[in-house]
């Protein structure tokens, strides 16, 4: 007879299974110290018989899968060589399937969507890989490390007749529907958009359970939106009590004590030029003429940290937004509004408190001496970009003088900087012309003119010159000086080489041979293709090829600006790492020694990844307010301009309000299409007929869904 196999209940091998991750948890802290069960129990807090007992069973079942060692009887330490597993931060895409980022791995470990367990966009994961059928790595999740975030921004969906429901979340990187049960709906109605915090997700469940926190409204409707996209990214639009009433009490005096301490710039003609919607000026320009005919140049920034100070809660709160976040309808600001729009706020006629670099130009733009340090000014002139525009084109007005000056000196500087390497991507950015109530009544496209390359110019000088200042010797050679950088790597070989084969084919040719004809190429390209149908495909794939630009401790430079040494120093009033350079830069005025790179490394990289959020914060916005602007033109013909293209389709921009929209292959019912990804475009199998990136087509708008923030789009022949 044979014998009767033992059961084990799924229940108790679940109630184990989540015992085990409580233990490689503890583990962790310490992992290469040694355990016995007993340090085991109570470092997860299973203190009585019972719970020793299934402590005891876990650790066979870990030990059984080779996550721990026994290294003597009833002692047992990590096993940390496991063939196999790495560690590393997921990325999912649109299909669900995911990608793991492991430093130090070339390539991305690729996870399909069956294999991601119950991980969720952006958390720390521990991945056993393996090569599947000769293709790149592929791997599985085996445990979820580290949760990136626990909060969501979703719909309520209630079960009829049920006490229970299903926040369905809107990013698609959520791959799964979250469980309410009963008294957790925290005053929400079926339909709501909420935001849910995710309490647990027992293994072996489907769905994780969560109860809603917060209420944001009806979807679709304009401040349920936008507070859901606030919401999505983890970005406040208030401030603590206590955060504002720390900023209320901030001494405002100019007091001559503190005067004394400081250049006194106060009699030089100054002024702002900044858009024309702008509260916090943060950046001035003084100018003055030698009697050596060399002209003085100021650079004056908002002195922020005379005001926040280190372990202070404004500055804790500061660091925490790391940044300002522009909408299209609102700022949220880094600072509390008293200190940016009013106590930092570099205001006409009043006197300020500013951080400066003054630098002696010749007529050339040559720099013949320079100075940095803390002054007081009183800026004359708050002028717009258009007014300052105005006086570089008519040259009548008040200070137009002074402006065609420091025209003149930036027009110098730029194409220095061209010929240096610096690449001149010059995009348009797209804006909302918006009535009382925040609906678009139209749309513009924010276009570089000479006043706003005058500021660019000479706030870039101050970034470079500040960031060499701390980081070379009189001698030119490095001081190692901690400090922190913006920079920006050299673009990937195989993008370039794939641009280059692709506009070689449009007639348009590029020098690989090393960085300066790489940026020479590119310069020349983005020339040539200007006003040509294929212009914006070109600049679009030119973009894609570039790295992106980080802050980091490490001075590798900046290539899209052709900088060896350069760091954000010019607006510390919404950008929490120009706050850090200067209390950098004033340390080593003062004569201090190098302070711990470590951590000005960790606070690099927070305020890099705030800066990602807010950067898609912004465009989400956007992309609301174009589906908004687009609900009044459903079933209208525009044409438009493939912008990108994937597996299962391709989008269209309209370029005469940036707007862009989905063509799903499915829905071409001519032919059966094919992505070609060498070529950027879909071919039909029996027609032969193409849609590429860039390619001119007629479009009508069949759909706009403003929750998903999506248009969807038809081809019309």
């Amino acid at each position: 007879m044979p014998k009767k196999k033992k059961y084990i209940s799924q229940k108790n091998d679940h109630k184990l299974m989540e015992i085990g991750r409580l233990i490689l948890r503890f583990m962790t802290e310490n992992s290469t110290k040694i355990y016995n069960y007993k340090q085991i129990s109570d470092g997860i807090d299973y203190k009585n018989p019972r719970q020793r007992e299934l402590v005891i069973q876990a650790l066979h079942k870990l030990q059984g899968s080779e996550r721990i060692k026994e290294t003597e009887k009833g002692k047992y330490i990590l096993n940390l060589n496991i063939e196999g597993t790495l560690t590393g931060t997921i990325d999912f895409n649109q299909s669900g399937n995911a990608y793991v980022r492991v430093e130090g791995l070339e390539d991305d470990v690729f996870i399909h969507s069956k294999n991601v367990k119950d991980a969720l966009q952006g958390d720390k994961v521990l991945i056993v890989t393996y090569n599947y059928k000769g293709k790149k790595m592929e791997g599985s999740v085996l445990e979820v490390l580290e949760r990136t975030r626990t909060e969501f921004v979703g719909t309520l969906q209630v079960v009829t007749h049920k006490d229970f429901g299903f926040v369905v979340c809107d990013k698609k990187s959520i791959n799964t529907d979250i469980f309410i049960p009963k008294g957790k709906f925290g005053g929400a109605q079926d339909g709501d958009k909420v935001v849910v915090k995710m309490t647990e997700w027992r293994p072996g469940d489907k769905n994780p359970e969560g109860e809603i926190i917060k209420v944001l409204g009806a979807p679709g409707e304009h401040e349920t939106e936008i507070h859901s996209i606030l919401a999505e990214y983890g970005l406040p639009y208030q401030f603590p009590e206590e955060v504002e009433a720390d900023a209320d009490k901030i001494d405002r005096s100019i007091t001559e004590e503190e005067v004394a301490k400081r250049w006194d710039m106060r009699g030089i003609t100054t002024f702002t030029i900044d858009p024309k919607d702008a509260k916090d000026f943060d950046d001035a320009l003084s100018i003055r003429k030698l009697d050596n005919g060399n002209w003085e140049i100021g650079v004056h920034i908002a002195d922020v940290s005379h005001y926040v100070i280190p372990g202070t809660i404004l500055d804790d709160e500061a660091y925490q937004r790391a940044t300002s976040v522009y909408l299209v309808d609102r700022v949220v600001p880094m600072l509390p509004e008293v200190l940016s729009n009013d106590v930092c706020s570099l205001r006409p006629n009043e006197d300020k408190f500013t951080f400066s670099a003054v630098f002696e130009l010749n007529d050339s733009a040559e720099i013949q001496k320079q100075w940095f340090g803390r002054t007081v000014i009183h800026s004359d002139r708050r002028f717009t970009y258009e007014e300052a525009q105005e006086r570089i084109e008519n040259k009548e007005g008040d200070y137009t003088e002074e402006i065609l000056v420091l025209d003149n000196l930036a027009k110098i500087m730029r194409a220095e900087r061209i010929r240096q390497g610096a690449i001149t991507f010059d995009r348009s950015e797209v804006r909302f012309n918006l009535d009382e109530n925040n609906q678009p009544i139209g749309v513009y496209f924010k276009v570089s003119k000479d006043s706003n390359h005058l500021i660019e110019e000479f706030m870039l000088l101050a970034n470079k010159k500040v960031s060499e200042f701390v980081s070379l010797s009189k001698k030119g050679s490095p001081t190692n000086n901690t400090f922190i950088y913006r920079i920006h790597d050299d673009p990937d070989p195989a993008k370039l080489e794939a641009l280059r084969d692709f506009v070689s084919t449009f007639g348009y040719k590029m020098d690989l041979a090393n960085t300066k004809k790489v940026a020479e190429s590119l310069n020349q390209l983005l020339s040539d293709v200007k006003g040509k149908g294929e212009e914006n495909m070109v600049e679009t794939l030119a973009m894609r090829s570039m790295s992106k630009a980080v802050y980091s401790t490490d001075p590798i430079g900046h290539y899209g600006l052709g900088f060896d040494y350069y760091s954000h120093f010019t607006s510390p009033i919404r950008r929490y790492p120009d706050l850090i350079a200067h209390r950098l830069l004033q340390h080593y005025l003062d004569g201090g020694k190098s302070p711990s790179r470590e951590e000005v490394e960790e606070k690099a990289k927070y305020c890099s990844s705030r800066e990602r959020l807010a950067a898609d914060a912004e465009r989400d916005s956007i992309k609301f307010m174009q589906v908004k602007f687009m609900e009044k033109h459903l079933g209208e013909t525009f044409s438009g301009v493939i912008s990108g293209v994937a597996e299962f389709g391709f989008w269209v921009e309209i370029p005469e309000n940036g707007a862009e929209g989905l063509i799903k292959l499915r829905d071409l019912m001519d032919d059966s299409y094919t992505y070609d990804k060498s070529t950027h475009a879909v071919y039909g199998s029996r027609t032969g007929k193409r849609y590429q990136l860039g390619d001119q087509v007629q479009i009508k708008v069949i759909k706009a869904n403003l929750i998903q923030k999506q248009l969807d789009f038809k081809i019309v022949d």
